[in-house]
């Protein structure tokens, strides 16, 4: 009973992804762009970390420990946000494990929608701001976000690619949407963050999105029942 009721969840969560993506890209559109810039200089340097990687996971093998080490401590870290105790930290290259005494959606799913290391970035580059009173160098701070991002993207799609008991715990279509939506957020709080947009405007630009999204899926459906209403086996 509670997987259907999961996957109901689910469903009715589609449009609200849809509906968090357009406001993402009307988000990516609404940051300034300076004269003689094809986009924002911090998106430059993001991007430029992004195919920074792509380079080198194509020419190198993949940094697999890296990730399960990742991975793991994510599970911590949430297993530890939400009470648990934590023991037991493996990491090899076929996988990994941490023994936590209780266990929830948000702690399984976690490394799918939580980039640790772009975390840890981020997290540092607050310190040292709070610490000097100015970010040094902040294009490569984005750079190394855009690192970090791409690099928990690329393992994300990979591991979702193979049988994942984390998955399956929760069914696919909900872990799925689940993933899609928080990491789409999450970029999305982020550019808000260092764009300096209001929160206000990201506030309407979401449920302006999402509004449209469940708006069209109830037109759709009215339309659906209209026509099987109008079939001629149904009017005798």
């Amino acid at each position: 009973m509670a997987a259907f009721a999961r996957f109901i969840l689910a469903l009715a969560a589609i449009p609200l992804a849809c509906g968090l993506s357009r406001a993402f890209v009307d988000v990516v559109a609404r940051m300034r762009v300076p004269s003689g810039w094809p986009m924002a200089p911090g998106m430059v340097a993001v991007l430029s970390g992004v195919c920074c990687y792509l380079l080198v996971a194509l020419a190198f093998p993949p940094p697999v420990r890296l990730y399960v080490l990742g991975h793991e401590l994510t599970h911590a870290v949430w297993g530890l946000l939400f009470g648990a105790r934590v023991s037991n930290l493996r990491v090899g290259l076929r996988g990994g494990s941490v023994t936590l005494t209780k266990s929830n959606v948000w702690i399984t799913l976690a490394p799918y929608f939580f980039p640790f290391y772009t975390i840890l970035v981020v997290l540092l580059a607050v310190a040292v701001r709070a610490s000097l009173s100015r970010l040094p160098c902040p294009a490569a701070w984005q750079f190394a976000v855009g690192v970090t991002w791409c690099f928990h993207c690329i393992f994300t799609i990979r591991s979702l690619q193979q049988e994942q008991t984390d998955v399956q715990e929760y069914g696919r279509v909900f872990s799925y949407v689940l993933i899609w939506i928080f990491n789409v957020l999450g970029a999305a709080v982020w550019i808000v963050c260092t764009a300096e947009i209001p929160w206000t405007t990201f506030a309407q630009v979401l449920s302006h999105r999402v509004a449209d999204a469940y708006a069209f899926v109830w037109s759709g459906a009215v339309a659906l029942y209209e026509s099987v209403r109008s079939l001629p086996v149904l009017q005798k």
